[in-house]
């Protein structure tokens, strides 16, 4: 029989970075639904929040699973079902690019924090300013794939 634990965390966007889930409530059902969606669909979510226009899900891949896999199962249903509900005015899209990033067994709980804590968190920086940081430190850069 395999073991397989390979944590990874993925960000992503609302579309052109909107902030659809702009109220509590909105954040509330959306994650929940994404976490229900996730048993459903054999994936390993040890957690899930986000802020106004984007997402932080920390997953543990299975033997047979990608990242790029589950994280459309995820964006895909859960866009789906914020339209069927009629949970945001405009048509509810996420933005197709994400981030992932590799967790160490040994910084699980600081990222849980991180992402359990997102409203506190973006009271102080916004996610433009975030995402700008992360990029410098870890030196990526934007590619245009075309």
């Amino acid at each position: 029989m395999s073991w397989v634990r390979v944590y990874i965390h993925i960000v992503f966007s609302t579309k052109n970075r909107e902030p659809f889930l702009n109220s509590a409530e909105i954040r509330k059902k959306v994650f929940q639904h994404i976490k229900q969606n996730a048993v459903e669909k054999n994936i390993w979510l040890d957690c899930a929040n986000g802020w106004q226009e984007h997402a932080h899900c920390l997953i543990s891949l299975g033997k047979e699973q990608t990242i790029s896999k589950m994280t459309q199962l995820i964006k895909g249903e859960s866009s789906f079902w914020i339209n069927q509900n009629k949970l945001t005015e405009n048509k509810f899209i996420w933005q197709d690019d994400y981030w992932a990033m590799g967790v160490s067994e040994s910084h699980l709980q600081l990222v849980r924090n991180y992402i359990h804590n997102q409203e506190v968190h973006h009271a102080k920086k916004s996610f433009t300013d975030e995402v700008n940081e992360v990029m410098e430190k870890y030196g990526w850069s934007f590619v245009n794939e075309k």
